[in-house]
């Protein structure tokens, strides 16, 4: 019996040798030296932070129309041009101007204190002036008759349009120290205020996009509003709806103190001044690189990240540290790779905020790179390390994207996922605009770093909040990923599958439609 025993076991432990031999690791990719030498340029001859230091820091956010968009562009321009990449800004349309200036917001009654806040992009200014009012807060009134009886009372005081938040902590913090019971009727009661606001706006027979004009055609001084994004000290910060008067976002705990003031009954006021600037209808641009080929020159491989950014911060994380992705990869390309088999290009879109009006501009003034596309790598969700990509809905994705991937040393795919054919994008960002033309835009989707909450559109997303780690191995990848599509002797196949059906009108699934840009925005 022991001897059957211990036989078994060496049986058992071939087997599974042999299993763990198939089923394992995959072998490592075979030593390709333009490989070895993108990895070596990118780790030894790093130039994310400093890159980063100068957009981040030195310019700054990038909204669409500003003059640091502008300036942007002109950076990107030089350093491409510096390292030997010929570049151009190309005007797709055009955009309201506006420039931000300081915001200064003081509680003066009934004490002192300085408030932390900011208007929201495109807010009028208070033309230099600092303005006083009350502060009331939208009334919980019976219908929209109420509320326009009200409404008249608004004049010359500043108006909160936004849910008193019922605590300032995060989630995690709650479930880190709260007790089950008190975890529970925290998320309760959250919810039921959440419903409570939003009827209390929907009975003003208005919704949160058109209240603040109605407001300020009454005479209001002011929008006051939080949009809390959930974490600690973190504002999502969009763009004003008024065109007189300032709209101004405030943190959570000072949003909270002046609603709880003015909640209970005592008077509040407040001072505001905010500085901003027109300056009418501004040229709106692509930043376009190239490594031009000669063996193939009309055939192309495109990096892509959109440029601009919302302003609450320097627009780090979205999409600042694509664009580095793609700088970096092309940077090193044109080192270790500088006779493309393939015509190298990349795209730094503008007003992708604003619906993907850049690179939806680009696909319809380049039909015939548009058109002789061998693929596109987009990245835009953040700083974390690719963590997945999809097909996009191309039949045959897997047959290339695999094949391409193979050639990637392991340690700059870990917890990567393919999903194939998956299924095409029809928003989100500007791979999406060449997937709708029918050409091979792919996403290099990144690994979250809370993402969402903290630093997307908010007035956190700073330099600081960057994992240069992640974000170099990105750049590794994505220049990978185009050298191998460069090399790749066959044309990727554009065969689309055949989508599932929608579940909601039970319909075949449909391709998504080009559409084109907003060419002139942000002044209606």
């Amino acid at each position: 019996m022991k001897k059957f025993t211990t036989l078994c076991s060496l049986v058992l432990l071939l087997v599974c040798s042999a299993a763990f031999g198939q089923f394992g690791p995959p072998p490592q990719a075979p030593k390709d030296p333009i490989v070895d030498a993108i990895i070596k340029e990118a780790t030894t001859n790093s130039q994310l932070e400093k890159l980063g230091h100068e957009l981040m820091d030195g310019i700054g956010p990038r909204l669409v129309g500003s003059p640091k968009m502008k300036e942007a562009h002109d950076w990107a321009v030089k350093k491409y041009t510096d390292w030997g990449i010929p570049a151009r800004n190309e005007k797709w349309g055009d955009w309201r101007g506006w420039e931000r200036g300081v915001t200064h917001i003081d509680m003066v009654s009934p004490w002192t204190k300085s408030l932390a806040g900011t208007q929201l992009a495109w807010s009028p200014s208070t033309k230099g002036k600092t303005v006083t009012g009350d502060v009331v807060i939208i009334p919980d009134g019976a219908d929209s008759l109420a509320f326009q009886k009200w409404l008249p009372s608004v004049k010359g005081k500043f108006v909160m349009i936004s849910m008193n938040q019922p605590t300032g902590r995060t989630d995690d913090n709650w479930d880190k120290h709260g007790t089950k019971e008190s975890v529970e009727k925290m998320k309760k009661d959250r919810q039921t205020l959440t419903e409570a606001w939003s009827a209390r706006i929907r009975k003003t027979g208005k919704t949160n996009n058109t209240l603040p004009a109605v407001l300020e055609n009454a005479g209001a001084a002011g929008i006051v509003m939080c949009y809390w994004s959930r974490w600690s000290g973190s504002n999502k910060i969009f763009g004003a709806r008024t065109k007189k008067i300032p709209t101004i976002d405030l943190m959570l705990e000072d949003y909270g103190l002046l609603y709880r003031l003015a909640e209970n009954g005592k008077p509040v006021k407040i001072s505001v001044r905010a500085d901003s600037k027109e300056t009418g209808v501004q040229p709106t641009f692509n930043t376009v690189a190239e490594i031009k080929s000669t063996v193939n020159p009309t055939e192309y491989v495109m990096l892509s990240a959109h440029f601009d950014s919302w302003d609450g911060g320097t627009g780090a994380t979205d999409n600042g540290t694509g664009t580095l992705v793609m700088m970096e990869a092309m940077r090193i390309l044109k080192a270790v790779y500088p006779n493309p088999k393939r015509t190298i290009l990349v795209g730094h879109w503008g007003s992708e905020e604003q619906g993907l009006n850049g690179s939806r501009g680009f696909v319809e003034d380049h039909k015939d790179i548009v058109a002789n596309l061998q693929a596109l790598f987009n990245q835009d969700n953040g700083t974390g390390r690719v963590t997945s990509i999809s097909g996009q809905g191309y039949l045959h994705s897997y047959e290339y994207i695999g094949r391409w991937l193979s050639k990637v040393p392991r340690e700059y795919k870990v917890d990567l996922e393919t999903t194939f054919p998956g299924n095409p994008g029809s928003g989100g960002s500007d791979f999406a605009s060449f997937v709708a033309a029918g050409a091979p835009g792919f996403s290099l989707s990144s690994l979250s770093w809370d993402y969402g909450t903290y630093t997307w559109h908010t007035n956190v997303d700073t330099y600081d909040k960057i994992v240069f780690d992640d974000v170099r191995n990105n750049a590794i990848l994505a220049a990978i990923l185009v050298y191998q599509a460069c090399e790749d002797p066959n044309k990727t196949s554009r065969e689309k599958s055949v989508l599932p059906m929608n579940l909601r009108t039970g319909e075949p699934g449909k391709w998504p439609e080009q559409r084109s840009p907003t060419r002139k925005g942000g002044m209606e």
